[in-house]
């Protein structure tokens, strides 16, 4: 097989990259995929990914290592695996952070990274359907819109957080993130739209772009500092395929395990592996960061949330509406409503987000929802400052890395936390929800002092599938990519995904990687 790019990994990254890339009939571009096309019957429907987050077809099922600060709890990591990747599985909330975050990246020295720098990008990925200003994008590939749920309840938390001081905000991706209000979701007519759907569907025609689905790429093929090719596993065979250029876009678990099964890593992971040293890199799977969330319910005293419409006759009726109408609870994603808040009053930018739920969970590992009405905030720190890492422990490329992702390991990520619980229930606590709320579930009105806080968080809180940073992107001596996300020190290979972050943006990170993405394909289209 021959091939100008290679492209390690058809999640969101990879999508774009191939779909861009191959624009120009004189290049060939073949797609790498571990996990198996993505077919499964619950990828389109919104309300699906509650059957796929254990799914190991579709998911690589991922967990953590145990940890002290979380009481040596093992956390499920899910990451997608199919076609799609994440974005296929994923809770279909589109948020892009505040300019904050970009800036920040350009003053650490990555020219080109600044919000106004990355806005264009933003804007290119997407077709927002609910207006807008001059920020949003109208003709891009993904669909963008406001969830469509609204009711009695969701009117009276509106009002409870506008009595507690907190604005409205209408759009909170055009640069101004405070406040409250309805999440952005990419669904199109009632059903997901992913990256595959965004960016592979209408091409998978093209004559110059090969997509191969269950290639499971073990290591990269190098030519003393030139990468030239990779070796992968395709129901079971071992296979070699050769290019004048490899882009890694597995994301942030994968990326850095997949340079250190190829030697490229810190000498003494590798050395403590097995694995001979190609070439030193030592920040190859640190700096991994992730948003850690507590998940407090409450009790509801009205049916108007989604759990009593989760089971028996009434389920049976919405999978009817949805087959029928596009409508109902099958369309609804992780959450819908968002916050953005400051934990206090001395931040210049919020440091706390918000998932509010119609809904709460029996099980949430398993998004089992309750049978009796109940509610859900989701709370966490937008820019921790805990890193953790992910590792080989071994030359198994078909072993799970070690991941340790070091959740509320400092001070300021801890209080900052603490904090935001304690507004969340002071929001649902206001009389305008009288008339709905029944009784904290959790943690429960026996939880006052910041150390029972603190001692909830650490039991109960679990990841918000927002990993990144594990292969960041910079000039000093653990960044692993330049400002163009070449890897420092070789030639022909690059890194895009969100392990380039060299800070976590504030919110979820998906729509970052499309950004990102974007941003690259410009670059690589003339890159040698």
């Amino acid at each position: 097989m021959v091939s100008d790019t290679i492209i390690v990994g058809a999640g969101t990254a990879g999508c774009v990259l191939a779909n861009r890339l191959s624009e120009s009939s004189s290049h060939q571009v073949t797609l790498l995929e571990a996990g198996p096309p993505d077919n499964s019957m619950w990828i389109p429907i919104p309300v699906g990914f509650t059957k796929l987050m254990g799914n190991r077809t579709y998911n690589w099922c991922f967990q953590t290592e145990p940890e002290p600060y979380t009481l040596d709890r093992p956390i499920p990591i899910p990451r997608g695996r199919t076609l799609g990747g994440s974005s296929a599985i994923n809770g279909m909330l589109i948020v892009r952070g505040q300019p904050l975050d970009y800036n920040t990246w350009a003053q650490l020295g990555n020219r080109g990274w600044s919000w106004e720098d990355v806005l264009p990008y933003f804007r290119k990925f997407e077709t927002y359907q609910d207006g807008g200003d001059k920020t949003r994008g109208h003709d891009g590939p993904l669909n963008v819109h406001k969830v469509g749920f609204r009711n009695e309840l969701t009117d009276a938390y509106l009002k409870a957080t506008r009595n507690e001081g907190f604005p409205f905000n209408d759009d909170y991706n055009n640069g101004e993130q405070e406040g409250f209000g309805y999440l952005q979701i990419n669904q199109k007519e009632g059903r997901r739209v992913s990256a595959a759907n965004a960016y592979l569907d209408p091409i998978r025609k093209r004559q110059n772009l090969c997509i191969e689905t269950d290639a499971h790429v073990t290591r990269l093929i190098m030519d003393g500092t030139r990468c030239v090719g990779v070796e992968f596993r395709q129901r079971g065979q071992l296979r070699e395929l050769r290019a004048k250029r490899v882009i890694l876009a597995a994301g942030a678990i994968q990326s850095p395990q997949i340079l250190e099964l190829s030697g490229i890593g810190n000498p003494k992971v590798l050395s403590d592996a097995g694995v001979k040293v190609i070439h030193a890199l030592p920040g190859v799977g640190e700096n991994l960061r992730d948003h850690y969330t507590p998940r407090m319910n409450w009790r509801v005293k009205k049916k108007v949330t989604f759990n009593e419409r989760a089971h028996g006759l009434p389920l049976a009726w919405e999978v009817a509406r949805y087959y029928l109408q596009k409508k109902g609870l099958l369309i609804a994603p992780s959450a819908v409503i968002f916050g953005f808040v400051k934990s206090r009053p001395d931040l210049e930018t919020p440091d706390i987000q918000y998932h509010y739920n119609l809904g709460s969970y029996a099980n949430h590992a398993r998004r089992t929802l309750d049978h009796d009405p109940g509610m859900t905030m989701s709370v966490y720190q937008l820019r921790p400052q805990s890193a953790g890492s992910v590792h080989i422990g071994g030359g198994n490329p078909l072993a799970a890395p070690k991941i340790r992702p070091n959740f509320l390991a400092e001070e300021e990520d801890r209080v900052s936390l603490v904090e935001g619980m304690k507004i969340a229930r002071r929001i649902v606590n206001n009389p305008a929800l009288d008339a709905y709320r029944a009784y904290e579930m959790n943690p429960g009105k026996e939880v006052n002092t910041d150390q029972e806080w603190l001692d909830f968080a650490r039991r109960n809180g679990q990841t918000s599938f927002h990993l990144g940073g594990s292969c960041k992107m910079g000039q000093d001596a653990m960044a692993v990519v330049d400002s163009n996300l070449k890897v420092h020190g070789l030639d022909g290979l690059y890194v895009v995904d969100a392990s380039i972050m060299p800070t976590m943006v504030s919110g979820n990170t998906n729509a970052a990687t499309f950004m990102i993405a974007e941003k690259a394909s410009d670059h690589l289209r003339t890159a040698a």
